[in-house]
């Protein structure tokens, strides 16, 4: 991970995690080294830089980070895609929803559970050493038990959006105590567990750090912005929307107000290297390149998703934008979004004899389609060539499967395969730019959000305009690289009414973070979920044959079930989410 002069994880500690159990239980390593031998300032030093590490170790299969499993192929944004159904089969599983299970063994969320309790037990066992030496000893005491306490309501708080149901383990309790917390928790009541560690953070962080991927209180009052968001919308035992509580609402805005940091002046910036750390990025996982390890500390988590079939990238075609979403990017005569009638028509269907999809007559779109998706015929990563060598254009012939997922790709998550910031290790990509778990636009859409639902919609309008000026604003970079312009993004003039403020505010949030991760979360705190969800469907079903028999399940199929390797693990202490 960079950390701007903080040195690279020494070997002792490195040793010291790698004779970890593998059951997260067991948070303190066997003999190896223990709380009481360790207990010094340069040893605690080194087991918060292990903490750190521990938020983005993360694989293909067991994400933590980027969230294109979990919040993207799951929700309306995308595809699984790669080679057919049974590529990754359990991806197509939680696409069909309806073929979901609790998972045994080395599944993909049993790992992704596994990976986040292990990033727990790094952060709990650097509390337990640091909370034993004496504070004359250690003048950063403090502040590193709250970057620990960050780190660690951090991961409790991705597994609750997961799963819901979750056992918080802390640093005090012993491996029999940690072997009697129940996962059957009272959800208000959980998410003011994960609150207490961030208000800790909160009151006990800097603003700013000097080593900026070090947690802060920046990040910590945009953690309290987004929590208290989530529990505003108050979800019975079928996960059923029940109540949105005002007073939750008004502590969004209050800690958003309480971030500071600006938009990228172009869109494009947050999804490039070069632009890690920049006034728009609040909270990211943070790696690194050229480190004199073989790889670098890059990130494969996405490394299955490069376009197939280039000459340029590696393998294997995964996450493909839906139709659904492309169609989104359409805007009107007056640049607005087709709020309600957006998936009418199709748009980019016809491929011509030279892989392109030439844009119908008269098709404006937003331009944060270029910045997004891999339409045929349009620049790639904003590069029309790389180095004279490789054709640079995304054709339909970096499809991989077009008969079952089509032929859209994925932009963000992938860099120009010149970039010194990337990697391939045999057909997998991985790069050292940052993966970013909060922008500032988040932040901004929070707030406005908190504001439409306590009736002050017209004070959100100006909010939900500056994402859109900025948007308009990021056409430079796909028009240079020889995209047709057929940009046209206008803001709101006013939002006549509550309901209409509310369907753009929703439509405004997908755009501004379409195949980043977010739409599933957003879906399920809304309530919405399933009606969304169930009409998406029906209209794919006649695109794409693969989601025939999907069906989305109201009370069931808002979080994934509970890993039926951890309900054993317990003797049946953990409860199964409903419907499982």
């Amino acid at each position: 991970m960079k950390y701007n002069g903080i040195l690279a994880l020494g070997i002792w500690a490195g040793l010291l995690f790698a004779s970890c159990s593998d059951e997260y239980l067991e948070y303190e390593p066997e003999g190896v080294l223990s709380s009481e031998n360790v207990a010094t300032a340069e040893n605690a030093e080194s087991l918060v830089i292990a903490a750190y590490a521990g938020i983005a170790n993360d694989e293909m299969i067991g994400p933590m980070t980027h969230q294109w499993v979990y919040g993207s192929v799951r929700s309306d944004d995308a595809y699984k895609g790669g080679g057919g159904r049974g590529d990754v089969g359990e991806i197509d599983r939680y696409e069909q929803y309806n073929l979901t299970i609790p998972d045994q063994g080395d599944a993909m969320a049993p790992r992704t559970w596994t990976n986040f309790y292990r990033a727990i037990s790094r952060a709990n066992f650097a509390l337990s050493v640091i909370n034993g030496i004496p504070d004359a000893d250690y003048p950063e005491k403090t502040l590193r038990q709250a970057e620990l306490r960050f780190l660690r309501a951090h991961s409790h708080f991705m597994l609750k959006l997961i799963f819901k149901k979750i056992p918080y383990i802390t640093e005090e309790l012993t491996q029999e105590e940690i072997a009697q917390v129940s996962n059957d928790v009272d959800n208000d009541a959980l998410w003011n567990t994960i609150a207490e560690d961030f208000l800790f953070a909160y009151n006990n962080l800097p603003q700013s750090q000097e080593q900026v991927s070090r947690a802060d209180r920046n990040a910590a009052a945009a953690y309290l912005a987004k929590l208290r968001l989530y529990q505003a919308y108050e979800q019975n035992e079928q996960h059923q929307v029940t109540a949105i509580d005002p007073a939750r609402l008004q502590e969004v805005i209050d800690f958003a107000d309480e971030v500071t940091g600006s938009l990228q002046p172009d869109y494009g910036n947050n999804f490039l290297d070069g632009f890690d750390n920049g006034p728009e990025s609040i909270w990211a996982a943070q790696f690194s390149i050229n480190d004199g390890t073989n790889v670098g500390r890059v990130s494969f988590v996405t490394g299955l998703n490069s376009p197939h079939g280039t000459g340029l990238y590696g393998c294997c075609g995964f996450h493909l934008a839906s139709q659904n979403m492309v169609n989104a990017f359409r805007t009107d005569a007056s640049g607005l979004p087709l709020l309600d009638t957006f998936n009418d028509a199709d748009i980019f269907t016809n491929v011509d004899a030279n892989g392109a999809a030439p844009p119908d007559a008269g098709l404006t779109v937003d331009p944060r389609l270029d910045h997004t998706v891999g339409i045929p015929g349009r620049p790639f990563k904003y590069r029309n060539t790389v180095n004279e060598a490789g054709d640079m254009v995304y054709n339909f012939s970096w499809a991989r499967d077009p008969g079952v997922y089509g032929y859209f790709g994925n932009m963000k998550e992938q860099q120009a395969p010149d970039c010194s910031c990337y990697v391939k290790e045999g057909p997998f990509v991985g790069t050292s730019v940052n993966v970013r778990f909060i922008r500032y636009a988040d932040v901004l859409l929070w707030k406005a959000e908190a504001l439409i639902q306590l009736d002050r919609w017209d004070e959100a309008l100006p909010i939900i305009n500056q994402v859109r000026n900025r948007a308009a604003a990021s056409t430079q970079r796909p028009i240079e690289a020889g995209a047709t312009d057929i940009y046209n993004i206008a803001t709101y003039d006013s939002f006549p009414s509550k309901d209409f403020a509310w369907k753009a505010l929703m439509f405004e949030r997908r755009l501004e973070f379409a195949m980043e991760g977010h739409r599933w979360y957003d879906l399920v705190r809304w309530g919405i979920a399933a009606e969304t969800l169930n009409a998406y469907l029906t209209e794919e079903k006649t695109k794409r044959d693969f989601l025939v028999n999907a069906q989305f399940t109201a009370g069931r199929d808002e979080y994934y079930p509970i890993p039926q390797r951890e309900i054993d693990f317990t003797g049946g202490l953990y409860i199964q989410n409903p419907g499982y």
